[in-house]
């Protein structure tokens, strides 16, 4: 009997039955795309780990001969072993331990280091590694919890889409308690009638969960295959390659399944709980109350406005899931292309326009000292290069005294008032940052003829400035000289506390840099000095950072291909004696670019089913009421509302349903962007000049649109049935 009636039953009401489907479609779509989605985001993460990194697990390092080794290959959980001769030395060993179960890591290897009578330091993990594995060092009280966190996330996900199908099921639900009030008086069991609405969650469920799942599949492949194309210049990654695990396909499937029968469990249990005297004089309709007048919407549309407006508060609850999602899906797409604006805005000011007339090509050696790296003039005669310095950093402090300090520094209260920091030094004294830039001698000296002082390779070149904080913002900021130009010498000397210091002489005071893509400290009275004087003061200073950094400036206005050339050709000549990393202007720009497309890609495919998510209810929604409304349009239309008046309400539903979230979510981006200019110190005309105002006005037309498409659907529907019939009683089916 209950298979017949629900055959016929969803037979007889296929718009609602199709608003099930759809719900549980869609669900299905957005639990596929994010669990195969998450599964590679994992497999890159792994991969990224390994090329970086290695693959070892765990790590022993201490006096280990044969015997250990063997040892160690003879317990119980241990895979195998290998030894690390790059971590191996003459008198100890690294050996990387593989392990069958990587669960039990942080138990077996205490046992094995005890085994082999080594201290307990003597073992390392791969902590990263086995983080992803969701292994975490018991000891650790804030261990990597970033696939902890993702999971988490996808469990709320399948939560909230609980709360969008159990809208679906309960629309059709409510629409049948009349019904199921007759089943329960002629001997029906609450049992029976669950078992019954189960029977047809599954047998309308099972093809889309199926399809939703396949499409989520696709669309990650793609997701992927773009994110490929998109970040193919971005340095230091490596492409990434889908995968899919059929673990992952029953997760899909079974998660799908459960928030299915979870959804439709809901409003089943409630419907079949209620008496039978409940359930027969249960109208069926919007339960509209008197007392609620929509005064804007009457003022705005007449009658026809109030009208919608208490139908839209009857389906208030109803609609509850799509005005969040709209609204979560609106926000998230207005912030993250405003951000964007301000990011690229803000980007281009600090740094490409800032630097892109001082560099072409930047290579970096690892873990040089600039002393040691001969290839200097080498690079100087490759073709193309039009200038180039090789240099060095390194860190010192040098103390100022009050009365060193600049007039417009004192006038303004003093390196204490500028900066807020005390005297640290003795004798009423600063002891202000003084970074070192170290220049080759050839650099150095074309420095000098560039600042007008005669070319020395025994002194200093100070900048003599300091940001005047108290009248400018980090955005626009005013300096001022830092100190009197009137000492012959200064005194620099380690960070940390010693007794050693240099005292060098001061060739000049200049508020002009090296062409150099370098970002000083705004408080800090920065030295460049010439690689024959580092010589002679390292000693001291004692403080260089360990790599030696060459700027390469090319023939001007080179283009991408010219630059690419110039990177291979001194990449040639320096790669092969030492470990190196370069970049070029042109190409930074380019994959600075592709990365933020990226981002965005990302970001706008997630809005966008969460927008689809809230459309999807729309249409849910919509279609699932149409039974209900019958009798509500056909007491409109006993009292003399024509067909025209009908879809002017459903036009003025429409226009409020997608509207609300537009109008909650324009004030508060409005209120974000006012925020971030601020405290950016951005210019708001710049700003406006770049707002993504078209994107946004495609994107709110496009929420609009579908859901003016839902109305239409479900009005000419309506309108097409004999309303006159909705007055009468209901039949069993």
């Amino acid at each position: 009997m209950w298979k017949d009636y629900s055959a016929s039953y969803i037979k007889k009401n296929w718009a609602s039955s199709v608003s099930i489907m759809v719900a549980a479609f869609i669900s299905t779509l957005f639990l596929s795309f994010l669990c195969s989605a998450f599964y590679n985001f994992w497999i890159y993460e792994v991969e990224q780990i390994v090329l970086e990194e290695g693959d070892w697990q765990g790590r022993i390092i201490g006096e280990i001969d044969d015997e250990d080794l063997d040892t160690i290959r003879n317990f119980a959980n241990v895979e195998r072993v290998v030894i690390n001769e790059e971590l191996s030395g003459e008198q100890e060993t690294a050996v990387d331990v593989y392990f069958h179960n990587m669960r039990t890591i942080f138990q077996d290897m205490p046992l094995i280091i005890n085994k082999l009578g080594l201290k307990e330091n003597a073992a390392s993990y791969h902590l990263l590694l086995l983080s992803r594995f969701l292994i975490h060092d018991p000891q650790d009280v804030e261990p990597p919890l970033l696939i902890t966190f993702y999971l988490v996330v996808l469990l709320i996900v399948s939560f909230s889409l609980v709360l969008i199908i159990h809208n679906s099921f309960a629309v059709s639900m409510r629409a049948r308690v009349h019904q199921f009030g007759i089943f329960s008086s002629i001997g029906a069991t609450p049992k029976q009638i669950r078992i019954c609405l189960m029977q047809e969650a599954a047998v309308l469920c099972a093809v889309p969960i199926l399809f939703g799942s396949m499409l989520g599949i696709a669309i990650s492949f793609g997701v992927i295959r773009a994110t490929n194309v998109i970040a193919v210049n971005v340095s230091g990654r490596h492409e990434a390659v889908w995968g899919y695990h059929p673990l992952v396909f029953v997760i899909t499937i079974l998660a799908s399944v459960l928030t299915v029968l979870f959804s439709a469990w809901i409003p089943a249990r409630k419907l079949s709980r209620l008496t039978p005297l409940e359930a027969i004089r249960n109208a069926g309709g919007l339960q509209l109350k008197r007392k609620r007048n929509s005064r804007m919407l009457s003022l705005l549309f007449g009658m026809e406005g109030e009208l919608a407006g208490n139908a839209l508060k009857a389906q208030q609850k109803a609609l509850r899931t799509s005005t969040l999602s709209l609204t979560l899906s609106f926000l998230g797409f207005t912030m993250m292309l405003c951000f964007f604006a301000l990011s690229d805005i803000s980007t281009r000011h600090t740094y490409f326009e800032k630097y892109q007339n001082v560099w072409d090509v930047m290579v970096t050696v690892k873990d040089t000292e600039i002393e040691d790296f001969g290839l200097t003039e080498e690079l100087r005669e490759l073709e193309g290069v039009r200038d180039l310095i090789v240099y060095q950093k390194a860190v010192a402090v040098s103390p100022v005294s009050e009365k060193w300090q600049s007039e417009e520094l004192t006038a303004l209260g003093g390196l204490g008032a500028v900066t807020g920091a005390s005297a640290a030094g003795g004798e009423g004294a600063w002891l202000a940052k003084a970074p070192i830039v170290i220049l080759d001698d050839a650099g150095f000296i074309e420095y000098c003829e560039q600042i007008g002082v005669t070319p020395r390779l025994d002194g200093t070149v100070i900048l003599n400035q300091i940001w005047d904080s108290l009248n400018s913002n980090f955005r626009y900021p005013k300096y001022i000289p830092y100190v009197k130009e009137d000492q012959e010498t200064i005194v620099l000397q380690k960070v940390e506390k010693g007794d050693e210091i240099a005292e060098i002489p001061v060739l000049a005071y200049t508020q002009k840099v090296p062409v150099l893509r370098e970002e000083y400290d705004n408080y800090a009275l920065v030295q460049f000095i010439p690689l024959s004087l580092w010589k002679k003061i390292s000693g001291q200073i004692k403080d260089a950072h360990a790599d030696t950094y060459i700027r390469i400036l090319a023939r001007e206005e080179a283009a991408l291909a010219e630059l690419n050339a110039l990177e291979e050709d001194i990449l040639r000549l320096i790669g092969q004696k030492y470990e190196t990393e370069s970049e070029n202007r042109i190409q930074d720009k380019i994959t600075n670019d592709d990365m933020i497309k990226g981002f965005k890609l990302m970001i706008g495919i997630f809005c966008s089913l969460l927008a689809f998510i809230g459309i999807a209810n729309v249409f849910s929604n919509t279609l699932g009421f149409l039974s209900q409304r019958k009798r509500e349009f056909a007491q409109y239309m006993s009292v003399g509302l024509a067909p025209a008046g009908m879809r002017k309400m459903f036009c003025i539903e429409a226009l409020v349903v997608a509207g609300r979230p537009l109008l909650i979510t324009l004030p508060l981006t409005v209120v974000f962007v006012a925020f971030a200019v601020t405290a950016s110190h951005l210019n708001p005309k710049e700003f406006l000049a770049e707002a993504p105002v078209v994107p946004i006005v495609i994107f709110s037309l496009a929420i609009l649109g579908f859901v003016a498409l839902a109305y239409y659907i479900g009005g000419k529907h309506l309108l097409r049935c004999d309303l006159s019939e909705a007055l009468r009683n209901d039949t069993m089916v």
